[in-house]
């Protein structure tokens, strides 16, 4: 089969079956969709498209269409998108990497992402809030991590934390991560390692530094990146052994005693720096190292592991991010609209693209070009900046079952975002400037899910004020167990970015052009559940019992 057969079959949404973990099937075929196009032919990827929908093409020789292609290509070419961001990433990564994406140790990421043996608390993975049914992204409004259901779906029950699970898709190039951007890249470059990548306390700018670049190579952000989640409790590594005895923890108190349930492997003491991050890596060592079958794995990418030397947490931080490297898809409407074919968007979203360039005033925070304090755009739709949108405060109660995270503020119902990592009250509300790319598979929109209707959260940003002091989380549509708390709401409109203090009226043609745009104009259809389906393995290496995928569950019906 050619690779643009692969990528054919994709689109028609035949679902294949899931490969064992013995076996490459299933990443393969991510590769030949996400990289091996681009990088075995340059010309491949355009010439394999989708073919435009009638309603894409009907009318294109209409005079408002042909004024709309006009206008939009000018928009573009001075913007300067051009719709080639996938194709320069692969470029990029080989520079970065001196090699290209290496499927054995991809799939040894993927088996990792969907298998909880490396997990302390061993009921949660990566795959468990960053689903493939849903972009790689969550599957619910705001996340539950450890003492859940082993359902990923509208199902999912358990403790919620404190935010939603932004998409993985496309993260390979962005030059900060997580709502607050405290994972980022000094040089502003994902693939840029010579000032160093920043991270908050324990890790802070020497784990990641250039120095430990050189020794360990770790070249791009996502690898940095890998390091962090299996240490955090609320997500992976759980409680057990954290109240001994009834006697409360140090550093977590007596609050969070209750979610010492003695599942699972029990979390090991803070070491000197007062922090669990490393302890915990090191005891997730020890039970990937304790296994046979993961030895054997890290050992055909690894030929220290082969020689008898231990798996490190660098090799798993390249794993994961080998796998994620895969996970790179930017093939939407207007990225083949900017390459020449018109035919590729609706009129709506052409109209919808202009006033997202322009009107609506959204491309301002959501960039597709150029540099921010923080880094460069790279054409996903977002400048990385951190500002206060003054989204709705959603604040579960907490307790077990209910959430596992004590929120900020006198209440205890507040996210004060990127101040929690910089200690300054000047940086209280703020959150990361959120990429636009792929959203129609999101089950919800803001930091903390506040709004599961995309239509909700646009027209949220075009008047802020209105839509927060009319905000009903019931009408929102949230979960029961999310509508009962809500935060203050003046003290988060005081601090308001100047860009959306003041409304931008649009009318209801105009409003629909725009979400038709942000929805299906950035959509790439490699990503629907039908195809990242495939990536679930039927086994892992542990032989514990992989997540249960409820869309999947459907697709395969």
């Amino acid at each position: 089969m050619t690779l643009r057969s692969l990528l054919q079959l994709s689109l028609k949404g035949r679902t294949l079956r899931p490969a064992t973990s013995a076996t490459l099937p299933s990443l393969t075929a991510l590769l030949a969709l996400s990289t091996g196009l681009a990088l075995a032919d340059s010309n491949a990827l355009f010439a394999a498209e989708p073919q435009s929908s009638t309603s894409a093409s009907a009318d294109h020789e209409t005079p408002e269409r042909e004024d709309l292609d006009v206008r939009l290509s000018a928009t573009l070419e001075r913007l300067g998108f051009t719709g080639r961001i996938e194709e320069t990433f692969h470029q990029r990564l080989q520079s970065a990497l001196g090699r290209p994406i290496d499927p054995k140790l991809a799939n040894l990421g993927r088996l990792l992402w969907f298998d909880k043996l490396h997990s302390l608390h061993q009921d949660n993975t990566c795959g468990g809030c960053h689903s493939p049914t849903n972009g790689f992204g969550d599957s619910q409004p705001m996340a539950i991590g450890v003492q859940n259901n082993n359902l990923i779906g509208p199902d999912r029950a358990g403790p919620r934390n404190q935010r939603r699970t932004p998409l993985v898709i496309n993260t390979a190039l962005y030059p900060a991560m997580m709502w607050n951007g405290r994972f980022n890249s000094l040089a502003g470059d994902p693939f840029d390692n010579r000032l160093g990548f920043r991270f908050p306390f324990p890790e802070d700018d020497t784990r990641f530094s250039f120095a430990q670049n050189l020794e360990h190579d770790v070249d791009v952000l996502l690898q940095a990146q890998a390091h962090m989640p299996p240490t955090e409790l609320t997500e992976v590594a759980g409680y057990t052994g954290t109240c001994p005895h009834g006697i409360p923890d140090p550093v977590l108190g007596p609050a969070f005693c209750q979610f010492d349930d003695g599942r699972g492997l029990s979390v090991p003491l803070p070491d000197a720096t007062g922090s669990r991050n490393e302890p915990i890596r090191q005891k997730s060592l020890e039970v990937l190292n304790g296994t046979p079958a993961y030895r054997r794995l890290f050992g055909e990418v690894f030929p220290e592991v082969a020689a008898g030397l231990p798996i490190d947490f660098f090799m798993f931080g390249k794993a994961i991010a080998e796998f994620e490297f895969t996970l790179v898809f930017a093939n939407a409407p207007l990225d083949r609209f900017a390459r020449g074919d018109h035919a590729a968007m609706t009129t709506a979203q052409k109209r919808g693209a202009l006033l997202f360039f322009g009107k609506a005033g959204c491309v301002q925070c959501h960039a597709v070009s150029g540099r921010s304090s923080v880094g460069e755009a790279n054409e996903m739709f977002s400048d990385f900046e951190e500002r206060v949108i003054a989204g709705p405060q959603i604040a579960p109660f907490f307790g077990v079952n209910r959430g596992n995270t004590i929120f900020d503020g006198p209440g205890a119902d507040e996210d004060f975002g990127l101040e929690q990592i910089s200690g300054d009250v000047a940086d209280r509300y703020k959150f990361r400037t959120a990429p636009l790319r792929n959203l129609a598979v999101a089950p919800a929109f803001f930091h903390n899910g506040a709004f599961v209707r995309l239509e909700d959260a646009i027209a949220h940003h075009l008047d802020v004020r209105g839509s927060l002091l009319a905000y009903d989380p019931v009408r929102a549509g949230l979960p029961p167990d999310l509508t009962h708390r809500l935060g203050p709401t003046a003290s988060v409109l005081a601090r308001l970015d100047p860009i959306l203090a003041s409304p931008t009226f649009l009318t209801k043609r105009e409003f629909h052009d725009l979400v038709t745009f942000v929805r299906d104009g950035l959509f790439d259809e490699r990503v629907r559940a039908e195809n990242l389906c495939r990536l679930v393995p039927a086994s892992v290496p542990s032989g514990l019992p992989v997540l249960t995928f409820q869309t999947c569950q459907r697709h395969r019906e």
